[in-house]
């Protein structure tokens, strides 16, 4: 079976072409023929040694978490009825994934409803189901302004849509022109470079004042920078830390501040969010922005334009 291996903590160049044995299931397991694999910021930390909250794999491990495929080999106590079916899931080990044949509990199982594409499955899977639980968290009402950092990436970019669609006024907040034509592309009021030094008076302006909402993913200085305007009576809602270093703190007198450690709550109701992404996708109300498909060889190739922050939306693998 092709994968791609990981056997030392380093750059992309660690992550190398292997022929391992094909994966077996276990009981109540089925093996997911991956079709595609999703990646996201962490697995590049986690490939440096570096975590910004899950533990470390051990060495050697193949990456990927998400995979979608057909399900090609059932476990005992499986039914019979999930042989053949297209499904999104997250592998067994939360590794594994950037493989030809991964295996998956089947409890995590999702079937992709007709009409939806497979790639657009693995890109929803994890991004769908957190923004959701995201927007759902700090419950966003209509008229509300909303500030969306890192808009143009995948979990961002379903904010501003779920967002919009929630009533609220939308400023999407990201680096370099590309980035910010496709936040205005999906309906944001305005988009604003986070790399200008005056880019917080930037959000300002457009809003007459502080944003009542702040979805935060970048952390660092761009994550303190937002919490500071963030409107008296907003919300600051912490999910990412691509920065190296999530926004921790409290913020102005009567912003309620969600850190990061909201995230771990979000595993006992995933399913249902992934079902509701997959649900909204399949009916035209939202849209995976899917930046650059690669073939699995070019492992390497996809986590170094993701570390480079030279891609909008999601990245996959293709098998």
């Amino acid at each position: 079976m092709r994968a791609i291996q990981v056997s030392e903590f380093g750059g992309p160049g660690v992550l190398a072409a292997a022929e391992l044995p094909a994966p077996e299931a276990g009981a109540g397991q089925v093996v997911v023929g991956v079709a595609v694999a999703a990646i996201d910021f962490v697995q590049t930390q986690l490939r440096r040694g570096y975590t910004p909250g899950p533990p470390l794999p051990e060495l050697p491990y193949v990456p990927g978490g998400t995979v979608a495929g057909e399900v090609r080999a059932l476990g005992e106590g499986v039914d019979g009825r999930w042989l053949g079916r297209r499904v999104v899931a997250r592998t067994a080990t939360a590794f594994g994934g950037y493989a030809e044949q991964a295996v998956s509990d089947v409890d995590g199982l999702v079937e992709v409803p007709d009409g939806l594409g497979l790639a657009e499955a693995a890109a929803l899977h994890d991004d769908g189901s957190t923004a959701i639980g995201l927007l759902n968290g700090v419950a966003v009402r209509p008229g509300e302004w909303v500030l969306v950092e890192a808009a143009a990436g995948g979990v961002g970019s379903l904010l501003v849509q779920l967002a919009i669609a929630a009533g609220a006024q939308v400023i999407g907040a990201a680096r370099g022109e590309r980035k910010l034509a496709l936040i205005r592309e999906l309906g944001a009021k305005g988009a604003v470079d986070y790399s200008e030094p005056d880019w917080t008076e930037q959000v300002r302006a457009l809003i007459g004042g502080g944003p009542d909402v702040v979805f935060d993913g970048v952390g660092g200085e761009i994550g303190r920078a937002a919490l500071e305007i963030t409107a008296p009576g907003g919300r600051f809602s912490v999910h990412g830390a691509s920065s190296g270093t999530p926004t921790m703190g409290s913020g102005p007198d009567g912003v309620t501040v969600l850190g990061i450690e909201q995230l771990f709550s979000f595993a006992a109701t995933a399913r249902a969010r992934v079902e509701q992404a997959l649900a909204e996708a399949a009916a035209g109300r939202l849209r995976p922005v899917i930046g650059q498909t690669l073939p699995l060889a070019r492992a390497a190739e996809a986590h170094a334009a993701i570390e480079a922050r030279a891609v909008t939306g999601k990245t996959l693998l293709l098998t």
